[in-house]
């Protein structure tokens, strides 16, 4: 059968049910505004900028011949999947996100969405923390996921709680020294 009437399939790439971040039973999907506008951002930029740019690609591969041996076209092709997942992603996320500003808590001591805390160990060693959403935590930037072990000891605390934080390897006890929300945006 000619190769121009059968589909052409990557067994890994077909991937049409995304694994998305595991939310509590019941759970929201809590995101900062910021956080909702850069994963906005980026799904427009995948749809207005970069898939068009890979159609275009693709399209002129396709005319240069023979698609088995074309370099070109199947890259393009397997990117375009690429780039189709993950819009199909983040539109899922977007549907469902529960968009929260922390700010309203501004001066407050007690520990919610969006709240960076300063907590210490039993060593006495403090370590902050950013609870943020699922989508926008980035660890290296301190910031933990609502449902991360660590943020669900800490929600609701008050500055000068203990708390007991499960870990593998056993249960330790923690102390809230401190908790800061961003200042509200101001208004003209």
């Amino acid at each position: 059968m000619n190769k121009a009437f059968t589909r052409e399939r990557d067994g890994e790439d077909e991937d049409d049910d995304i694994a998305l971040p595991p939310l509590p039973p019941g759970g929201k999907n809590y995101i900062t505004p910021q956080g909702y506008a850069r994963l906005r951002a980026e799904l427009l930029t995948l749809i207005d900028e970069e898939r068009p740019k890979v159609v275009e690609a693709v399209h002129w591969a396709a005319k240069n011949g023979d698609r088995s041996e074309n370099g070109d076209y199947l890259y393009g092709k397997k990117r375009l999947r690429e780039i189709d997942r993950r819009i199909r992603f983040l539109t899922k996320r977007l549907e469902i996100a529960e968009v929260t500003d922390p700010s309203a808590h501004h001066g407050g001591e007690q520990v919610f969405f969006g709240a960076t805390v300063t907590y210490a160990d039993e060593e006495g060693e403090e370590r902050t923390v950013t609870i943020k959403g699922i989508d926008e935590a980035e660890s290296a930037q301190a910031e933990v996921s609502w449902i991360s072990p660590i943020a669900r000891t800490l929600l609701r605390a008050r500055v000068g709680d203990v708390l007991q934080l499960p870990t593998p390897a056993g249960t330790h006890e923690i102390e809230v020294v401190a908790v800061d929300y961003p200042a509200p945006p101001v208004s003209d």
